[in-house]
């Protein structure tokens, strides 16, 4: 044992390299400036790296779009079309067509399509006009203008378009959708014929991407419509994308007059035309260049921003620490500490829990000087029911072990009061628990022999031990010669609030009469002497034909948990 004190402080940890260790802390703007750099460094060299694919990924979705954008042109154009073919198709039923009534069916035709920008034109096995709604009925007419689509129309048997050409009769550029009529031997093709320019509200229908332009060609390349800021005129050739074996919606770079451009196309299914859309390069290449520019820019903004950010937190954050810090000062030497407003959520909820752990510890303090105070007043007061109950059973015993037994039972029955007062603490004991407690004990297995009833009561501690003690000795003496002494006597316990009043009634049936006792034994005493005079009660001893009743009327205030009772008396030594 001698050697073990020089050996334990050879072993314990030496303080200065606790100071060392301490002295290595960095304030909180370091580790925020760290976090900022460790979020935006990787974040930038992610940026970089992306942005080598960017250009292709700019590219991919202008193409989307415009890809998108040239595809609902065509098909507004080709809804046009498809428009015309219904149209001629209604018309060629017509009776006056199938009749060769050819001035009714030119009236009829005209009405029709007024407001439309379409006229009709019905032609001959040679291709001459029999009728132009153009012109009024009965005018000179020569042959078709187009009589390559015508003869095609013919020789398909079905609706064909025909390309962009000049037409005599209008005297401008125009397209003709031409329909057989294979029942009629004088009209073989009726056709509607627009101008060319009506196109252009089609082109103009969906919105292309900024710096884009489009033009509608027909299959010799002539420019049919195009939108306004090309400047391509109607009937001039296209000079991009001449070849059809091109894939439609394949990306193309071409030279148009001496500037590099991009092309993207989509081909009618219905009229061979072909919708084609160009851009230059450099608004193509555009995006990636504003992109790298704009990327340099803010992150220099954004780093600049971060660290006055940091440097703010950081001081918002350690005045909120050290205040925190003499906060637990202060709890520590056991100070009251007040909840403070702080910045930071997390630390405000640490400074109220702070403050609530400073109140919980100033009412602990309160709670245990109390309890030290109340376990000082109970244990005397248990004192005195001890050499209360050690006299009196002394004096009802006729031997030690009689004795020991008699007194072993009463104390454990208080013990059992005890742990109920334990359990409610200052609240109080149900008066219907501590009966249940007790008289559990000796009850027999039936239970319908034994009743409790009555509202609820809380007892205090010296009300709930007499009664404990009461309810014990009631139920020794029921086993002994009462109720619980057969196998058919009963039980029946029942409590009521009258006036100011606990009326507390326990009565026993027997089936037969008990044998009369003017033996005062120490039952009798605990219900008699320390129930009447501890709690002011008035005790009433009833004696029946078929069993015992016993009647106690206790002041509200002698049990009241909430008023502290006295000590119990020992009363007298007799």
């Amino acid at each position: 044992m001698a050697g073990a004190a020089p050996e334990s402080s050879d072993t314990s940890p030496p303080a200065r390299p606790q100071r060392a260790r301490w002295s290595r802390s960095k304030p909180i703007f370091f580790y925020l400036f760290a976090l900022v750099l460790v979020i935006l460094l990787p974040a930038l060299v992610l940026a970089l790296v992306l942005l080598n694919h960017n250009n292709r990924a700019q590219e991919e979705v202008v193409r989307g779009l415009t890809t998108a954008t040239v595809q609902a042109i065509g098909h507004s154009v080709d809804r046009e079309v498809a428009g015309m073919v219904t149209t001629l198709r209604v018309l060629s039923t017509s009776p006056e067509l199938s009749g060769h009534q050819y001035a009714e069916f030119h009236e009829r035709a005209r009405v029709a399509l007024a407001g439309t920008g379409a006229y009709l034109i019905a032609l001959d096995a040679d291709f001459n006009q029999l009728l132009n709604t153009r012109v009024p009925f009965g005018g000179a007419l020569g042959p078709t203008s187009h009589p390559t689509s015508a003869t095609e129309a013919l020789e398909r048997g079905t609706a064909t378009v025909s390309g962009l050409f000049f037409g005599q009769t209008a005297q401008r550029w125009v397209f003709n959708v031409l329909l057989p009529v294979p029942d009629n031997q004088e009209a073989v093709l009726i056709a509607l014929t627009r101008d060319a320019a009506n196109l252009a509200r089609a082109l103009q229908s969906r919105q292309l991407p900024a710096g884009w332009h489009a033009a509608l060609v027909d299959g010799e390349n002539l420019v049919l419509a195009a939108t306004p800021d090309t400047g391509m005129a109607t009937g001039t050739v296209l000079p991009m994308r001449r070849t059809l074996d091109q894939p439609a919606d394949a990306w193309h770079q071409e030279s148009l007059d001496g500037e590099m451009v991009v092309t993207s196309e989509w081909q009618s299914n219905l009229s061979g035309w072909r919708v084609i859309a160009w851009a230059s390069v450099d608004t193509v290449e555009r995006p990636l260049g504003e992109t790298l520019f704009w990327l340099a820019a803010w992150s220099i903004v954004i780093a600049g921003l971060a660290g006055l950010l940091a440097l703010v937190i950081a001081q918002r954050v350690g005045w909120s620490v050290r205040g925190l810090r003499r906060d637990a000062q202060r709890l520590g030497r056991g100070e009251p500490v007040k909840s403070k407003a702080y910045p930071v959520a997390e630390i405000a909820e640490v400074s109220r829990a702070l403050a609530e752990a400073s109140a919980q510890r100033q009412s602990a303090e309160s709670e245990v000087r109390f309890l030290m105070r109340e376990l000082a007043h109970r244990s005397k007061n248990q004192m005195t029911v001890i050499a209360a109950m050690a006299k009196q059973t002394a004096r009802g015993a006729e031997d030690v072990q009689s004795y020991v037994q008699a007194f072993e039972r009463r104390i454990l029955g208080l013990a059992r009061s005890t742990d109920l007062l334990l359990a409610h603490g200052r609240a109080g004991v149900l008066l219907g628990e501590i009966m249940e407690s007790q008289i559990a004990a000796f009850s027999p297995p039936d239970p319908a022999r034994v009743s409790l009833s009555g509202p609820t009561v809380r007892l205090n501690a010296q009300a709930a031990q007499i009664m404990g003690m009461a309810a014990h000795e009631l139920s020794t003496n029921a086993v002994k010669y009462g109720a619980f002494a057969g196998d058919s006597g009963t039980l029946t316990v029942r409590w009521r609030i009258v006036d100011d009043k606990l009326d507390f009634d326990w009565r026993e049936t027997v089936p037969q009469r008990l044998p009369a006792t003017e033996r005062s034994g120490f039952g009798t005493t605990v219900l008699k002497s320390m129930v009447g005079r501890a709690l002011g009660a008035e005790v009433e001893r009833i004696c029946h034909d078929d069993g015992i009743e016993w009647r106690f009327s206790i002041p509200l205030a002698a049990i009241d948990p909430a008023i502290a009772p006295a000590p119990i008396d020992e009363g007298p030594d007799e």
